[in-house]
């Protein structure tokens, strides 16, 4: 253990020597203008909660605590933070937690992702503001592994993330339910007249069984299995589910490390290179992850000061093309992630996909992911096969999420190609029904007069990360009932906003720049116009003459200058944290993030 950790205790007091400490209580000291005071009256304080001075010299691991009633998924952060620090304690350190924001999916309005940035600011400040020598990050639904992860690397202090874990899956009927690809399939099946209300409800009951994140690749999921990959957590921690005594081992066994990672002063920007993203991206696409990671992906990679704008969305489809989908869960398969643990998890998936991957990354371990696959072999079976594909056996070819552009999305738009319930739409040319926002489409979606068929292409527009604010996941636009009743169960639907990763569908996303900036394209589509998705050619174009197209990006923005919006963006100024969120977020492509946020303070619009 590094001795300025251990110090005698009188030293703190000795005038004649100098407070310089990065490790420690001693470190960023509150400004009092008398250092040593400032280290007094810290201990005076810290005592008062019982800690005596032997504990007080040891390392110290902040724990954070994101335990909140409105967050089942992270419902047993409390037996995790006592495991963490049994781990702690057992090897030497202190373990001191503290809270910051915790976001929930169904209990943010008016969505998580708008306040995702503000948890990776209250991380980035606790962190950076508080005397720990690591931090055990705990998170778990679908905003917070990526804002803590955002947070973490700005501040760069050596920081471990600790998910919260799956959830078990429900039964109706003697079939395995869960949230909440199936929460969307029999909502769907409700609107259609397929099941009654009797039954709607039987099944909202058995959808999320236990505490813990969503059982499917969802965005949580996808965000652990995205963070092994990265080498930021062990191989074991990302599918066990959140029940599990399995769930709690990982959470000692990470206060442990936390502590060893504290003495190596491993800083999570010394770790991560270019190619811990590329391989995180070759994940992704093997298990068939939530297009949300994307965004999620852009951003943290952006917080990096020697990678921000190093990786963009070309990098995603470029490996797409050469990794298969391999992990057989829903929303494109059909199993449940304590499937895919019991399979073998992470370990079993990043030895299959070896060939592919950049072994030389770090890991918070110290050693490569290379060094890490030798040291824990994996022998598949017959079980194991069945649920991550061996590479010559795959899902689905390649290419699970692929990125689009074209005229309707010139920086860019994603579609999750292996989800598509229908695969002919991938190649479709429709004309467009145009939702001008979320309220447009809750009024008029299930009207008998809307003039729609199954070739239709449905449009929404300010759904975007300024639109709404914040991308709410309404890019799963319902099937018209109308259509539903004759038995359509896919159409190709497109929006500036986001999906849940829980869900499947033909579904264009991200479209960006968004319906909200002046000069969108996105935001000119009108009721008639052809639209052509050719996913194989990478293509989304809005078939309007160059010409007209301009014409109508002239008149909106005349209107909106008459109007009095600000300039480049169809959205009037706003107080507190709306107004600071509206006049400083970036675009999809960047990862939706705050333009000073990013380690290069790009992004800007």
């Amino acid at each position: 253990m590094d001795s300025d950790l251990r110090e005698p205790p009188n030293s703190d007091y000795d005038l004649s020597t100098p407070i310089n400490s990065s490790t420690g209580l001693r470190q960023g000291l509150a400004s009092y203008g008398d250092s040593h005071f400032s280290l007094f009256l810290r201990k005076a304080f810290i005592k008062a909660a019982g800690f005596g001075e032997d504990a007080l010299s040891r390392p110290i691991i902040g724990i954070i605590n994101t335990f909140s009633q409105f967050n089942p998924c992270h419902a047993n952060v409390p037996q995790l933070i006592e495991a963490a620090k049994r781990g702690v304690h057992l090897n030497g350190g202190l373990a001191i937690e503290f809270p910051t924001i915790s976001l929930h999916e169904s209990f943010s309005s008016p969505t998580s992702m708008y306040l995702r940035n503000l948890m990776s600011m209250d991380t980035e400040e606790m962190i950076a503001a508080q005397p720990v020598d690591a931090v055990i990050m705990i998170g778990g639904c679908d905003k917070t592994v990526p804002a803590q992860l955002m947070g973490g690397i700005s501040a760069n202090k050596p920081v471990l993330p600790l998910v919260t874990g799956p959830m078990m899956p429900g039964s109706n009927k003697g079939t395995r339910i869960g949230a909440c690809t199936d929460c969307r399939n029999n909502w769907a099946a409700y609107r259609a007249g397929e099941i009654d209300i009797e039954e709607i409800s039987d099944i909202n009951s058995e959808l999320a069984p236990t505490g813990g994140t969503c059982g499917v690749m969802g965005t949580a999921s996808t965000m652990a299995c995205i963070t092994v990959a990265l080498g930021m957590m062990p191989f074991n921690s990302a599918t066990a589910p959140a029940v599990s005594s399995a769930r709690l081992r990982v959470a000692e066994a990470t206060g442990a490390r936390a502590v060893e990672v504290a003495s190596a002063k491993r800083k999570p920007q010394d770790v991560l290179s270019k190619e811990s993203f590329l391989n995180a991206i070759v994940v992704l696409q093997a298990i068939g992850g939530s297009t949300n990671a994307i965004v999620h992906l852009m951003a943290i990679i952006n917080r990096h000061t020697a990678l921000a704008g190093s990786i963009t969305l070309n990098a995603i489809d470029e490996i797409g093309r050469n990794v298969p989908l391999l992990v057989d869960l829903k929303p494109s398969g059909d199993n449940y992630m304590t499937d895919f643990h019991n399979a073998g998890g992470m370990l079993a998936l990043m030895h299959t996909l070896r060939p592919l991957l950049y072994l030389e990354a770090k890991t918070i371990s110290g050693k490569t992911i290379g060094e890490e696959l030798d040291a824990t072999p994996f022998k598949s079976f017959p079980y194991s096969a069945s649920i991550i594909r061996p590479l010559s056996n795959p899902l689905y070819p390649d290419s699970s999420l692929i990125v689009l552009q074209g005229n309707l999305a010139p920086n860019g738009a994603v579609v999750k190609a292996s989800a598509s319930k229908n695969r002919r739409l991938l190649s479709h040319s429709g004309p467009a029904v145009v939702f001008e926002n979320t309220a447009d489409l809750a009024e008029r979606i299930d009207d008998p007069k809307l003039e729609v068929s199954k070739d239709s292409v449905l449009v929404l527009k300010s759904i975007g990360p300024i639109g709404n604010p914040g991308m709410p996941e309404a890019g799963v636009i319902p099937i018209p009932r109308k259509l539903g009743n004759q038995g359509v169960k896919d159409m190709l639907r497109i929006s500036d906003g986001r999906m849940s990763g829980t869900a499947g569908g033909t579904i264009v996303l991200h479209i960006s720049p968004e319906s909200a900036v002046a000069d969108s394209v996105f935001g000119i589509v009108e009721n008639g116009d052809v639209i052509q998705l050719d996913a194989e050619k990478r293509g989304l174009m809005l078939m309007v003459d160059e010409k007209e197209i301009e014409s109508r990006i002239k008149k909106r923005k005349e209107l909106l200058v008459d109007q009095g919006f600000a300039a480049g963006r169809a959205s009037k100024p706003k107080r507190g944290y709306r107004g600071l969120y509206e006049s400083r977020v970036n675009q999809a492509e960047l990862g939706a993030d705050f333009d000073f946020l990013r380690a290069d303070g790009a992004g800007a619009i």
